[in-house]
């Protein structure tokens, strides 16, 4: 599944009553692919899948595909700890036009890494569209380690992984042991050129919505062998991305989306929104990325 350099993992609008805001998915992916996002990843993390009910989830894949309009792939985050409702919500995807699905590792059940492969399989089989397996421990309390990706990467439509472990050892192994038409995707954003560097196809990215375009200029740089513009860059836009995780996720990227006139609402219980301290942090970093110009030094 190459989805490209940048795929944005969207968060969830809301209206002020705290109901999904589905008015608003049309402006927003506009939003995101002005601004350098090549595919989306809906009800994810970022968009709040944890609070999210399993008819809300089916409606916000659907509506997102009608937003998107064909224009970049829409890939459902339909993964749960749950392998018999990942799967039926998995096929209802499918059927609503979903390009692929994200499965995250099952959480809380606190699997093996056989019982992980088994999950992935099984709902792998039920498909008939791409799959992107979803690593992020500090989350699931699992770690999928590479021998079980580079066993589950052989089945057909097992297309990618994203790897959000942060270890840029254990992506380096998924890079190497992966067949080239599996992509390896980091799914952190302040390792976005360190993964590039060792072979990641890009990123899974929450700082996107509101950077994309420099993110897209910074992977242009190194591929294209200006790895010197490329770590100005770096340098650059980490205090940002390090913004967007003041906070638990992404209740301070709503609030720099805000910031800049886009309101999405806020955040389900048992999120919660920023206190004064945080918002004055996620201004200045605002501030200080928005100044930068293009980073064109």
């Amino acid at each position: 599944m190459k989805l490209g350099n940048v795929v944005t993992a969207m968060i969830t609008p809301f209206n002020h009553q705290g109901a999904v805001d589905f008015d608003q998915l049309g402006p927003l992916v506009d939003l995101l692919i002005e601004r350098g996002t090549e595919a989306v990843i809906s009800g994810g993390t970022t968009g709040e899948s944890a609070t999210l009910s399993m008819k809300e989830k089916a409606e916000l894949y659907r509506e997102t595909v009608k937003a998107a309009n064909g224009r970049i792939p829409v890939i459902a985050g339909t993964g749960m700890n749950d392998t018999r409702a990942t799967a039926e919500l998995s096929i209802q995807a499918e059927k609503d036009g979903a390009d692929g699905i994200m499965l995250v590792a099952p959480y809380y059940n606190k699997p093996s890494q056989q019982g992980m492969f088994e999950h992935f399989k099984t709902i792998a089989e039920k498909v008939n569209i791409p799959v992107m397996i979803y690593n992020v421990p500090g989350r699931t309390m699992v770690n999928l380690l590479p021998e079980t990706v580079i066993a589950l990467s052989e089945i057909p439509n097992i297309t990618a992984v994203k790897e959000a472990s942060g270890n840029l050892d254990q992506l380096t192994a998924l890079v190497a042991g992966t067949p080239a038409n599996f992509s390896v995707y980091s799914g952190d954003d302040s390792l976005t050129l360190p993964s590039v560097a060792v072979g990641a196809d890009g990123i899974v990215s929450v700082s996107s919505h509101i950077i994309g375009r420099e993110m897209q200029e910074m992977i242009a740089h190194y591929r294209e062998g200006r790895p010197e513009q490329a770590a100005s860059m770096h340098q650059k836009l980490v205090p940002f991305m390090k913004a967007m995780f003041i906070a638990p996720s992404p209740s301070p990227l709503k609030t720099a989306l805000s910031m800049q006139g886009f309101d999405t609402g806020g955040v389900r219980l048992p999120l919660v929104a920023l206190d004064e301290t945080e918002r004055a942090l996620v201004q200045r970093a605002l501030q200080d990325v928005s100044s930068m110009s293009r980073f064109s030094s």
